[in-house]
This record gives structure tokens, C-alpha cells and sequence, in this order.
């Protein structure tokens, strides 16, 4: 991937297809609209090109707020963004004379002049030129020059609804739930300066970080898990966040410090990348450099464990994802990539063909090699399908997913750590939402549901014809009486033969 900095020496692109965002974070719903970027400039032989801004347009157009933090750092943002396969990033100084342009001259003068484009991939709410005039509509005017592809209205909110959830986690210390979210792991940036040396007098040195962008949002001060990688190895890492109660006469402003763990060596002005994993406990004033001691030994002895036991999740645990097909060649097509890239790497994906008449066997074999295949020859139907596919597979997690179901980043993580902590769950689900209006639930499935008094079923997420927008009100693990045959998961000590 190339970035390019100035707009002056921009190559001459070919048959370029673009898309016009700030893209903060990079997370799992970006890329969603980046794989499509990358479809369509491969269907027309050409470039891809995302167009961002540096600094973030809302640091020019609103400077005094202050509560506005980013997800990433543009340097963040560019490295995210070369993990999608995009040919060209396109890094635009954003200002106030750039705001001003109207919106002929941004499609004219910016655009058509810069990037000669042959498609715009965009949201159906993008604004652009001053006083905001220019949309969508207007592009589409330019339709002998370029075509636009409008990303849909709900695909744009779900985006939107993501980066809420993303903020609203870090600011609770919900590292796992962020993360799962982002579809990868929170990172903090920064450059090694010179403390104090107080760490180094106990045993435990920190390299204290000043991060690479003063808008970066940092989670709450506390007690963090995390990894840190120097010269190609990766260490196992102590991270604090907070003003250092337990330490008279520091200084108020917050600081974040990274101990890296059985590492020996000078980090002074060398640039760091700090993960975050999981956050282990809030920071607390503790009564001397002794107590403060005594408390980093059992952090470390903590954190350890934390990153012992997140690794076994995602590597000892036998988990079969069991898909059964029956003449959707379609959707296997659709959904299955997205199953294969978003599960954990340790799940078996597995394809039951119920005798479909069509070439579902034949796509299997040859788009998706890495798919193992229960060819069941004959149609059993959708009970007896499963109950007869699930005997021919051992697992410790058996999921039970519909062909046509899009599995987004992480979608697995949260159930399997609930059935990890409870042995005595029996089936699980995740929370199911409508695929065409991902911002709502999904009218059969939704969150899984209960039973009234009269023994009629409800969801959680619709009762009756109400179907509830997706709000995080049910992102927490809760009992209930039934679970979705679209998407669920239940463990080896649960008989699938009685349970389907």
C-alpha cells in the first residue's frame, strides 16, 4: 500500500474506484465498506483509493471540544488500513480554507483533478463543501465522468452504532468487549522519555510512554494486561494507566507506563506499540514504595495468568462450526468468507450438503478448500440434517449456524467465554440482528428469549411486532428459556440429538 502525503506528486491513478472517510479506528464495520472498495477496483481492473483527513475534521471545524477522542492515530490509521488490501491511502491536510471549497470545486478541483476517479463508493449521509451542500445526489450529477455506489443507510448507521460501542467500552475498561468490536486489539502509540527512575528502585523499571496523538482516547487509569513487540519478539506486558497515587509529590497529569515483562534494555526516545488485552483492576493509592511493591508482584502474577488463560481460549478450546446447506450455493458464496475470516482460528468450519441438486458440493471443493465437507448425498431435512452431521463430528463446542447468517469480528468470543466460566450452560447464542437493517434485531432470533405464564415465547429484542433498535441493551449475558437455530453453541455434554 502507498500513502501519499501531498497531493502535488500524486501518481496517475488507473480506472481508480475511491471512498471518503475519516475512518477512525479501522474497525470491523470500515471493513466491511473497504472489502467491497477493493471488490469493485478488481472488477474494473483498477486502483482502490481511500481518501482520509489529517488532522481529523472534527479537531479543525469544532477545536473546543474537548471530549472528542480518537480511536487511532493517523499513523494508526494508515497501518489498519494497509492490513485491507487498499492500494493507495490518500492522507489530506483538512482546514478551515479546505472546508470552505464549495462543493463544485470539491468534486472538480479535488476529486476529478486529483484522482480522475471511475467509481465513489460513499454513504448515503456523506456531506461535503461549504455549508455542508454537497451529497450524494450532487455526485451522481458527474455521472458522465464517474458512477457512484451508495453504501446503504443501514450499513452507514451500523458503522456509527460500532464506534459508539467502541468508545463507550474503553470508557468503562471493557478492553475484551472493545476489542472484539474493533475486530483487532486496542493499541497505544507512543515514544520512550525519561521518568523519575521510582520503577527502577523497585525492581520494576517502566518505559513511560507520550503517546503520538494528544486526541487519542486512553481508558480510564487502572491496571492493564498487554503485549508489547521489540526486534520481532513478543513480551508480555505490565501497562498503568493514572496520576500515581501511591508515590508522594508526583505530579497530577496522567501517565502511561509499560513494564515489559523478563525484557533488560535501553527504550529511551525509541518509538512503542503497547496492546492492550484485558484490564486487570482500577489503580487505588497504596501506603509506600513497599505496599506499592508488594501490590506489582501480584499485577504481574495476575496479568500473567489473564494472558495464560486468553491464549488456552483461543487455542486449546475444540470448537466445530456446522453449517448445513440444502441448494444455497449463494449464500455459501456470500457468507462463508466472512465465517472463515471472523472465527477463531482454532474452529473447524464444516459444510453438511443435505443432497442439494445443485453445485453446492462442487463450489465447496473448489472456492473453499479449507472447509471441511459432510456430503450427506440425500435430503434429510433441517432436524434430522443436523442430528445425523453432528454424529460424524467430535468436538468440545459444537456451533450450530445458518447458511445465510453474516458473522461479524469476534462474534464467537463473548458466548464461548460465557460457556467457558459456566460449565453448566447448555446452549448459548449470540445476539442475532437483522440483516437487512443491522441496526434492529432480528424478528425470530434476536437476543434468545423467555417463556410467560402461559408458556407463550418472547425474545428479547421484539415482542410481539415490535422489533427493538440494538442499543447495547442486551450485551450482557442473560438466563433464558430458548435460544436461536440461526446462530448457537452448546458443549459436548449436551446431546444434540435430543437438543435439535
Amino acid at each position: 500500500m502507498q500513502v501519499h502525503t501531498d497531493l502535488s506528486l500524486l501518481p496517475t491513478f488507473k480506472n481508480s474506484v475511491l471512498t471518503i472517510g475519516s475512518f477512525d479506528g479501522v474497525h470491523s464495520g470500515h471493513c466491511h465498506i473497504l472489502r467491497q472498495l477493493v471488490k469493485e477496483a478488481k472488477a474494473l481492473d483498477g486502483e482502490s483509493i481511500v481518501i482520509t483527513f489529517d488532522p481529523h475534521p472534527r479537531l479543525v471545524l469544532n477545536p473546543g471540544d474537548t471530549q472528542f477522542k480518537l480511536l487511532s492515530s493517523t499513523n494508526e490509521k494508515t497501518r489498519l488500513l494497509a492490513k485491507c488490501g487498499i492500494d493507495h491511502v490518500v492522507l489530506v491536510p483538512f482546514t478551515p480554507a479546505f472546508a470552505q471549497q464549495s462543493a463544485k470545486e470539491y468534486v472538480e478541483d479535488f476529486l476529478i483533478k486529483n484522482f480522475n476517479p471511475s467509481r465513489i463508493v460513499i454513504g448515503y449521509d456523506h456531506r461535503f463543501g461549504a455549508g455542508r451542500v454537497g451529497d450524494i445526489e450532487f455526485l451522481k450529477s458527474y455521472s458522465d465522468q464517474f458512477s457512484v455506489l451508495e453504501i446503504p443507510a443501514q450499513e452507514i448507521d451500523e458503522i456509527a452504532v460500532s464506534s459508539t460501542k467502541i468508545r463507550r467500552a474503553l470508557s468503562q475498561n471493557e478492553i475484551r468487549k472493545a476489542n472484539r468490536l474493533l475486530g483487532h486489539t486496542y493499541t497505544l502509540n507512543g515514544v520512550v522519555t525519561r521518568g523519575n527512575g521510582i520503577g527502577q528502585k523497585i525492581g520494576f523499571p517502566t518505559a513511560n510512554l507520550v503517546l503520538d496523538s494528544i486526541h487519542k482516547l486512553i481508558p480510564p487509569p487502572g491496571i492493564f494486561a498487554a503485549q508489547v513487540k521489540l526486534d520481532g519478539k513478543q513480551y508480555e506486558a505490565m501497562l498503568y494507566i493514572g496520576n500515581r497515587p501511591s508515590i508522594e509529590g508526583s505530579e497530577p497529569e496522567e501517565r502511561v507506563e509499560v513494564n515489559i515483562i523478563d525484557f533488560d534494555g535501553d527504550l529511551y526516545d525509541q518509538p512503542l506499540q503497547v496492546q492492550i488485552l484485558d484490564f486487570i483492576r482500577s489503580d487505588k493509592k497504596l501506603d509506600g514504595l513497599q505496599a506499592l511493591k508488594e501490590q506489582i508482584e501480584q499485577d504481574k502474577k495476575a496479568i500473567q495468568e489473564r494472558i495464560r488463560s486468553l491464549e488456552a481460549r483461543e487455542k486449546e478450546l475444540d470448537v466445530a462450526v456446522v453449517i448445513l446447506n440444502y441448494n444455497t450455493r449463494k449464500h455459501l458464496q456470500q457468507f462463508l468468507p466472512g465465517v472463515l475470516q471472523n472465527s477463531p482460528q482454532n474452529a473447524r468450519i464444516i459444510v453438511a450438503d443435505n443432497g442439494s441438486p445443485d453445485d453446492s458440493v462442487e463450489v465447496i471443493l473448489k472456492e473453499f478448500p479449507e472447509v471441511e465437507l459432510i456430503d450427506l448425498h440425500e435430503n434429510y431435512g433441517f432436524a434430522r440434517g443436523y442430528n445425523v452431521a453432528l454424529t460424524k463430528v467430535e468436538a468440545d463446542i459444537y456451533v450450530i449456524l445458518n447458511s445465510d447468517v453474516e458473522v461479524s469480528p469476534g462474534w464467537m468470543a463473548p458466548v464461548l467465554d460465557a460457556m467457558e466460566k459456566d460449565p453448566s450452560i447448555a446452549v448459548a447464542q449470540p445476539k442475532i440482528l437483522a440483516w437487512k437493517n443491522k441496526t434492529r434485531f432480528e424478528h425470530a432470533g434476536a437476543s434468545g428469549g423467555w417463556m410467560d405464564g402461559l408458556a407463550y415465547p418472547f425474545c428479547r429484542g421484539r415482542i410481539f411486532n415490535h422489533v427493538e433498535e440494538d442499543t447495547g441493551q442486551y450485551d450482557e449475558a442473560q438466563e433464558c428459556f430458548w435460544a436461536s437455530g440461526a446462530a448457537f453453541l452448546f458443549g459436548h455434554t449436551f446431546s444434540p440429538v435430543q437438543g435439535v
